[in-house]
């Protein structure tokens, strides 16, 4: 009887994709941004990741409207400026890609990028490492873009570049919330050409909505009042958890 049903009844499936919207949620208010790139990831254990991206176009679009609302005053609109663009462009190449690069192999590169950049904050003080160039956050823009188009894992990239910035919580929340809610917004059309938008995609994301404030709802309340020390902490231990994952789903 479950099989008629327009959405996925799998109860596997939901077991892993509750704890992921919610996750997804928290990312828009900055700090859960490297928690948000293990979504796909975790959705990937029961269906295919074109799916899971897909079914997350709906909940993401809810989610960036509620984020940027809470954050309408906090963002940064020269640092906007200086990297929408790049992941406009980064955007761009991933649907042109999207059927010739293979999403594991993406999320191999993006993990050991991840990784590879922590490992730097670690065995530098975060003192005696320069701001970064505007250079790197155009690239890092590009790459997040692009990330982002194929598998929803955009976070990392330009989480690098922001943490260099030593932006307070709220600013740091805000652009991040801003950014990615232009980019998901280009995604639409080139989703629906590749044909991801189906109706048993459309049908489970249905299901999921009712998450996508709760998740929203408590990020924001953490970024607002958390403190700068362990707010950076949490974000290095998101893109820790993102980094191992998607090096996992990469090579495995």
């Amino acid at each position: 009887m479950f099989d008629t049903w327009p959405f996925i009844s799998d109860p596997f499936f939901y077991a892993v994709a509750i704890p992921a919207v919610l996750l997804l949620g928290v990312s828009k208010s900055g700090f859960g941004a490297g928690f948000g790139s293990l979504a796909v990831p975790m959705m990937a254990l029961s269906v295919t990741v074109a799916e899971a991206a897909a079914i997350l176009m709906p909940l993401l679009l809810v989610m960036d409207v509620l984020g940027s609302a809470a954050f309408r005053k906090d963002f940064d609109p020269v640092l906007l400026r200086r990297i929408l663009p790049f992941g406009v462009l980064g955007i761009v190449l991933g649907a042109l890609l999207f059927k010739l690069v293979p999403p594991h192999a993406v999320a191999g590169v993006v993990g050991m990028v991840t990784l590879l950049f922590l490992a730097q904050r670690l065995f530098w003080k975060a003192s005696t490492v320069a701001t970064p160039p505007v250079w790197l956050g155009r690239i890092l823009s590009v790459i997040s873009g692009f990330t982002s188009f194929v598998a929803h894992a955009g976070g990392p990239p330009i989480n690098a570049y922001f943490i260099g910035l030593r932006l307070n919580p709220v600013a740091f929340a805000a652009t991040m919330s801003f950014f990615f809610f232009v980019l998901n917004l280009c995604k639409w059309i080139p989703y629906a050409f590749l044909g991801l938008l189906d109706v048993r995609n459309m049908a489970t994301a249905l299901v999921l909505l009712p998450l996508a404030p709760i998740g929203v709802w408590a990020g924001v309340r953490l970024a607002r009042h958390i403190s700068q020390v362990l707010f950076y902490r949490l974000v290095y231990a998101g893109m820790l958890l993102t980094g191992i994952k998607l090096v996992w789903d990469g090579f495995a």
